[in-house]
């Protein structure tokens, strides 16, 4: 007699995070081609960093090392954190931020399956309010800069924070986007004018469009892999795409339409590879929804309202701190009871 096919064998948690880092590599390839390969750079000093501080941390707490190293998720930390620092962030920058994720929002609460954050989006958001001018200066897309910098500039700026005698730093960076729309908007001028701008693309930006359809791209093979499932980022972009289109409606002149916003800064990355953090999240389908729901809107209203131009890691780190909550609220009724 056959036996029915309720167990099966689940995937081991080093297949998924490699899979994850697999869905990261169009991103990364586009994020090379628009901006450099200083991000390469970036990568792999937070990999370092992170494989480092997560093994000292193993060896403090008398854990073994090999089995923790080898599930891959310090790596996944490390390549989320980095892919939302400014690619040619100062070496320092990387290794405190990396360091923070991994020791403090990580093996601090107990390590992979403990910790209550999403690590990466604190360690980004320790950086951001510590650092605020640094985490601001994006470099310009090759095809708008005044002075493109080659890979070993970018290496050498990297490590010194010097460029060649000839270029300035204005000649290399340009505001992103969501900082240039506010920063017009409180000048009192108009979407449509400020969206004439070069750093604008056709949805979202110069450039960055591309590297947001590759996150995209990454996504549907995570999904098409069971890896996670579709209502974490179903919830979220309807949410961001929703909340924007009544503002939009309400007010074009003064609000961005919701293409932008599901185009521009983290959306894509957070609403595949930020908020399908397994440990941070909620474990029940309709859990998920109002979690990734909230984010999304959460995300929107910093963008506008809020002190800082995209919102992601602040709205992530406010529903995480929701989840028990979330949770509690949405867990099925057992069979055979009652609710009281």
């Amino acid at each position: 007699m056959n036996r029915s096919p309720y167990i099966v064998d689940a995937p081991s948690v080093t297949s998924i995070m490699f899979k994850v880092l697999l869905a990261l590599l169009p991103g990364i390839a586009a994020y090379v081609w628009v901006y450099g390969g200083g991000i390469l750079v970036t990568l792999t000093l937070a990999t370092i960093t992170a494989v480092a501080a997560e093994a000292a941390l193993l060896k403090l707490r008398q854990r073994p090392v090999k089995p923790y190293l080898f599930d891959m998720s310090a790596v996944v930390t490390a390549w989320l954190l980095a892919l939302a620092l400014p690619p040619i962030a100062p070496w320092w920058l990387i290794v405190v931020g990396t360091f923070f994720a991994i020791v403090i929002a990580k093996q601090l609460y107990g390590g992979l399956g403990y910790n209550p954050f999403n690590p990466a989006m604190v360690g980004y958001a320790v950086l951001l309010i510590s650092f605020p001018l640094i985490m601001t200066k994006w470099p310009a897309p090759l095809s708008l800069a005044q002075a493109p910098l080659s890979f070993l500039d970018q290496l050498h700026y990297i490590f010194s924070q010097a460029l060649p005698s000839d270029i300035k730093v204005d000649a290399i960076t340009s505001a992103t986007p969501l900082d240039y729309l506010k920063t017009q908007l409180m000048l009192k001028h108009e979407v449509a004018a400020i969206r004439e701008a070069p750093v604008f693309g056709v949805m979202g930006a110069t450039g960055g469009e591309v590297v947001t359809g590759a996150y995209l791209l990454g996504g549907l093979y995570l999904l098409q892999q069971r890896i996670i499932t579709w209502h974490l980022p179903t919830a979220f972009l309807a949410a961001l795409g929703l909340i924007s289109l009544g503002f939009y409606i309400s007010n074009p002149l003064q609000f961005a339409d919701p293409l932008f916003h599901l185009m521009s800064g983290a959306s894509m990355l957070c609403a595949f590879f930020i908020i399908t953090d397994p440990v941070s999240g909620p474990t029940t389908p309709r859990g998920k929804l109002y979690f990734a729901a909230g984010i999304g809107i959460l995300t929107y209203l910093i963008r506008v309202y809020g002190g800082y131009p995209d919102g992601v890691a602040f709205a992530v780190l406010l529903m995480n701190m929701c989840v028990p909550l979330i949770d509690a609220t949405t867990q099925p009724r057992v069979f055979g009871h009652h609710k009281s």
